[in-house]
């Protein structure tokens, strides 16, 4: 608990921490709720002498250069400020930008004596997270919280972003992976493996579709979120809008159908990503819909024909994609994803593969609603 003390405390200028406890689920960083004693309360929802924060100790063999993905997050949240600031949301509408904290130095980071790399973020009050859809206004808030977010940064050049992680949402490279791994590996025999094993051999084009269509022409980079699942958006407590969506350390250029798929296969499965009745899970068409219109609304301005045609491998592509991170990683001895069992990314994997199954079952069904959602 000293450490983390230690930690929260660069970030506090004047006051006191008074806690600093586990906050969230996320699978790759260390996330901490720091409780700060001050002689006035900064904000309204705070209590009285107290204030929040989000303190975070980065993954960095996932993101070997931290310091990138803080300069991508700045550039991000001051850009969408400035949007804002142009173009205010209509009455009743609350939409928030995390804040990047600075140490007194004014650095967005600061190292511990281990080299760990920690970070400080704003606290969103009164606003809650969900790992799955809750009704039909939850799916259109989503929509049109991940529609909001793309409008936003639909005019920040993408050269003004880093790659933070080069090959991220490049589905062919992580098949390129997952062989690679497999022949060093191999595959222990069980009927869930062999689910799997065959489900990515029969489905190897799948990998191709999208980046085909960038290479062509017809898909273009865009700063993208990289990671918009649904409880990474925020919706607030009392009129359950969506007000932010948070974790930006996928923000960086790519193709904003990674994003669109990502939400929608995250948010059309209703048994959620960690159930273990993988075999009965499904893509729902209704949420998926709610879902396209909500995102719809705020996206047309800056769609193209060429987006809209691929919409629908979106969505299965970004699927087999995730399933495909998942067995590989398990394979490789779940060394990138955190995992509470061996078998942990094993049932990960299923679930998306059973639920990309689902989705190419409803084809014709979902192109329908893509074409009504328009």
């Amino acid at each position: 608990m000293d450490h983390l003390i230690a930690a929260a405390a660069q970030f506090v200028p004047q006051g006191r921490v008074l806690g600093v406890r586990e906050y969230g689920r996320g699978n790759v960083h260390d996330t901490f709720l720091v409780t700060v004693g001050r002689d006035q309360p900064t904000t309204s929802s705070d209590s009285p002498g107290e204030e929040h924060f989000i303190l975070q100790r980065l993954n960095t063999r996932v993101f070997p250069r931290p310091e990138l993905v803080m300069g991508n997050i700045r550039v991000f949240t001051e850009h969408a400020r400035r949007r804002l600031e142009l173009a205010p949301l209509s009455p009743g509408r609350r939409w928030e930008v995390p804040q990047v904290l600075l140490t007194p130095d004014g650095q967005d980071h600061w190292r511990s004596k281990d080299g760990s790399f920690w970070r400080a973020l704003s606290f969103i009050a009164g606003a809650e997270t969900f790992d799955t859809i809750q009704n039909q206004k939850h799916a259109r808030e989503v929509g049109s919280a991940l529609g909001r977010f793309h409008n936003l940064l639909s005019d920040l050049p993408p050269e003004r972003l880093e790659d933070t992680l080069p090959g991220f949402h490049i589905t062919p490279l992580y098949l390129g992976s997952y062989d690679e791994v497999l022949k060093k590996f191999g595959a222990p025999s069980s009927l869930e493996v062999d689910y799997c094993l065959k489900f990515i051999q029969e489905r190897r084009n799948w990998a191709h579709v999208l980046e085909n269509a960038k290479e062509q022409g017809k898909l273009r980079l865009r700063p993208i979120h990289g990671d918009p699942k649904v409880n990474n958006f925020l919706l607030d407590t009392l009129s359950g809008q969506a007000v932010s969506l948070i974790d930006l350390d996928t923000v960086k250029p790519g193709l904003v159908h990674y994003d669109i798929g990502d939400l929608l296969r995250s948010g059309g499965n209703p048994l959620g990503e960690e159930t273990e009745d993988w075999e009965r899970v499904r893509f729902d068409p209704e949420i998926g819909r709610a879902i396209l219109k909500g995102y719809l609304a705020l996206a047309r301005d800056f769609l193209t024909e060429n987006d809209y045609a691929y919409l629908y491998d979106a969505i299965r592509v970004i699927t087999f994609e995730l399933g495909l991170r998942f067995f590989t990683d398990y394979l490789e001895g779940n060394v990138y994803f955190k995992a509470r069992h061996r078998d942990h990314n094993l049932s990960r994997a299923l679930v998306q593969f059973k639920l990309a199954e689902s989705i190419a079952a409803q084809a014709d069904a979902l192109r329908a609603i893509i074409r009504e959602a328009r």
